[in-house]
């Protein structure tokens, strides 16, 4: 152990990792300082908190790498950093933990703000609240540069270039995003802040594996709102490395029609063992959409809707929306059915709320009904749509049995360049409740 008497300490703000990693590691006793390695990484426990403090600092020494507790630092200066007690735990292997250096540098991240996959050259760390923090992520040419040592060299040269810095409570590191791990809740993870669109384009640019890691990080119901948005190839990628259990759980909280467009996309055999992972109605009622060809009525329909017996009073039937209203996913019109499924009348929501409450639905449904056979093109649909003002088509066999609605924004994918579909607002339950929140 190489012994120095210690200087005045310069206390340490703020700086960055590149600058820190390399620099001598002492113990000191009795006012010596003893060499005992070099600083290698940095570890964090908490990666999701806002502004995460670091936990441990891994020393380099002739024994192999070694952890020592942040709070074995006494201080950190220009000559190195400071422990009370040289380390002696073996580096902890810690699945959650992110080390800045190993897991960060070089390695793809998710600017949440910037709605983009960035990559870090470096880690910018405070002194901050009694703690050392990561605060944010270096992308710029200068975290290159000084990673590189030339800051070392030309420090003026660092100092012009303009810094490129993502704050850290902006980013979503790959890292965080192991399928091994516990999925993150819907309203904790970064990720949410993004619309399911701009998650899917973020999505789109990663590697297989690490868009596979991006959804498997995700709830059910977010992965789902994100698939819809994705280029048919990219969504078999993922389905595919993710898994047939934690895919079909996906899938299942697609909308109908898009969940069967991405059946109908796998071959036959994969489609079964999906299905067979599936509830058994909504798996009956994808097979039975999968038939149809996706450019007809059949094809772009759903089979979530709102219907409701003749006999029913107003009173009653407001009732049962309220009971059914979360998981019904387009409630403007209820269709009317007799017990073998017929379609007999439909009325809008309006209709309903100003009709007297004792009235029974058979006596305020309109009789005069428009809609399409399954096997109708996608053309004809739209224009259906478009020629009587509706926001759903409903879809019935040649006995006028209800097999399921076309929505108007499905009709109008079939209308418009496909690279504009994805983009549009959707009549879903879960765009509803996103537009919703959006208003509070």
């Amino acid at each position: 152990m190489t012994a120095t008497r210690t200087n005045e300490p310069v206390p340490f703000h703020d700086g960055f990792v590149s600058e820190l990693v390399g620099r001598s590691v002492f113990v000191e006793r009795d006012g010596v300082r003893g060499l005992v390695g070099r600083i290698a990484d940095f570890v964090v426990e908490r990666p999701q908190d806002t502004f995460p403090h670091i936990d441990a600092i891994i020393v380099k020494t002739k024994h192999g790498e070694l952890a020592a507790p942040i709070g074995d630092l006494t201080s950190l200066d220009p000559a190195g950093l400071v422990l009370k007690k040289a380390p002696t735990v073996v580096r902890p292997p810690d699945d959650e933990a992110l080390y800045l250096v190993e897991d960060l540098f070089d390695k793809q991240i998710v600017d949440v703000d910037g709605r983009k996959v960035e990559r870090i050259n470096d880690i910018q760390v405070a002194r901050t609240g009694g703690a050392l923090r990561v605060v944010a992520a270096d992308i710029g040419v200068a975290g290159l540069l000084r990673r590189l040592g030339a800051a070392k060299v030309a420090p003026a040269l660092i100092e012009r270039i303009p810094r490129a810095l993502i704050a850290w409570d902006n980013v979503a590191p790959l890292h965080d995003l192991s399928p091994t791990q516990i999925r993150l809740s819907v309203t904790e993870h970064r990720l949410s802040r993004l619309h399911p669109s701009e998650l899917a384009d973020i999505i789109g640019e990663l590697s297989a594996q690490d868009a596979a890691r991006v959804v498997g990080s995700l709830d059910d119901e977010t992965a789902a709102d994100a698939f819809e948005h994705l280029e048919p190839d990219v969504q078999r990628s993922i389905i595919d490395d993710l898994g047939t259990e934690r895919a079909a759980d996906i899938i299942e909280e697609m909308d109908s029609d898009d969940a069967a467009d991405l059946l109908g996309d796998l071959p036959e055999d994969r489609q079964n063992e999906l299905l067979a992972e599936m509830d058994a109605q909504t798996a009956d009622d994808l097979r039975e959409l999968v038939a149809y060809a996706d450019d007809t009525a059949g094809g772009l329909m759903t089979t979530d809707y709102v219907w409701i017996f003749p006999h029913r009073t107003v009173e009653g039937t407001i009732a049962k929306i309220r009971q059914i209203a979360p998981e019904t996913e387009f409630i403007y019109y209820l269709y009317v059915l007799d017990q073998a499924e017929k379609l007999l009348g439909v009325l809008s929501l309006r209709t309903l709320l100003l009709a007297e409450p004792s009235a029974t639905i058979h006596t305020i449904m309109d009789q005069n009904i428009v809609s399409v056979r399954p096997g109708t093109s996608a053309e004809d649909v739209a224009g259906t749509i478009a020629r009587y003002d509706l926001l759903a088509c409903p879809v019935t066999d040649e006995h006028g049995m209800m097999l399921g609605i076309v929505t108007v924004d499905d009709a109008i994918d079939a209308i418009i360049p496909e690279r504009l579909t994805k983009k549009l607002p959707r009549f879903t339950k879960r765009a509803q409740r996103r537009r919703a929140e959006a208003a509070t």
